[in-house]
């Protein structure tokens, strides 16, 4: 049975309710009332219910809809850590596609030249510690909020990934016990500004993840978290985004080439990762600058991972 932990608007309030299929019952049917956030730094005690309230065949028989439910974004994450190009055939496919994401040596290298290198240069990271970014906390929105486009952002792309909810405080642990630290998965899209990435007027000392990952609403989250004894296997898991019902990402988690128990290993090992904290863990092939195509006002975004829900964001000029 699968089922995950969402917030909606509900009578004027804001609540934590279990979803089970389509339908939800908020959690103060079962005596529970805390917001997600808060049952987060209590995963431990809260998971077990979890699965007790979700075989509540009375309370689901007269639940309400999700789809006609206001869902709001799960709770505010805490930190947020982005582990960058860690699919093959999306770096291959963002190199290829987008000349603002290659170097000017790459720009003067034959293309069949180039793909092998990239390919080869992929195969290569797959054996290296992971490479993450990070993206500020206040990005985050719900999976049916505007996401807004910036102005000056020429380029704004979608990435559709695997987010990782941490459930325990983890330092320093093992890729062996890394899962034990887990709470659950949930749906992510790291909306980006491409060409931000690498600045070419001449001050750039690296990629500028800040121009490039932390508009406003540049992070769609939801709609809810699935506790990790739901999934049978994360690594086997289908991702479908659309743009105005034209499917670009169509892959599975099967592509991902670093773990997630060696991100979370890499990770505690550089930081202290706290319950609420967010791991989005790389997107697949098929992003807009494979195709040369980039969000507009008007655009909207469908994204599904199988088991985690599906959002629905429309793209918004931003008020100038």
């Amino acid at each position: 049975m699968t089922y995950g932990l969402a917030t909606v608007s509900l009578d004027g309030a804001t609540r934590t309710v279990l979803v089970r299929g389509e339908r939800f019952v908020p959690l103060r049917h079962w005596g529970e009332d805390r917001p997600i956030a808060e049952l987060l730094r209590d995963w431990d005690a809260v998971v077990g219910r979890l699965g007790e309230w979700a075989a509540d065949e009375a309370a689901f028989a007269s639940a309400h809809d999700l789809a006609s439910a206001q869902a709001e974004m799960p709770y505010r994450p805490g930190q947020v850590f982005c582990t960058g190009a860690n699919y093959k055939k999306h770096v291959v496919g963002l190199i290829m596609g987008d000349p603002s994401m290659r170097t000017q040596e790459q720009e003067e290298v034959d293309p069949a030249e180039l793909r092998a290198r990239v390919e080869k240069m992929m195969d290569e990271r797959a054996k290296a510690p992971p490479f993450v970014f990070l993206k500020l906390p206040a990005c985050a929105i719900g999976p049916r909020d505007d996401v807004v486009l910036p102005f000056d952002v020429e380029k704004p792309d979608w990435e559709l990934e695997l987010g990782v909810v941490i459930g325990r405080r983890a330092h320093r642990v093992s890729e062996a016990e890394a899962m034990n630290f887990v709470a659950g998965y949930a749906v992510v899209n790291d909306v980006t500004a491409r060409e931000l990435i690498f600045r070419r007027d001449g001050s750039a000392i690296g990629a500028d993840w800040l121009s490039g990952k932390s508009f406003p609403t540049f992070l769609p989250f939801g709609p809810m978290v699935v506790p990790k004894e739901c999934i049978v296997d994360p690594y086997d898991l289908s991702m479908k985004l659309s743009v105005n019902g034209k499917v670009y990402q169509d892959e599975t988690t099967a592509d991902m080439m670093i773990s997630i128990e060696r991100q979370i290993a890499y990770l505690s090992s550089r930081v202290v990762l706290e319950p609420g904290d967010l791991i989005c863990t790389g997107s697949p092939y098929g992003n807009g600058s494979a195709f040369g195509v980039f969000l507009k006002p008007g655009d909207v975004m469908e994204a599904t991972i199988a088991g985690l829900g599906t959002q629905r964001n429309t793209c918004v000029a931003e008020a100038v």
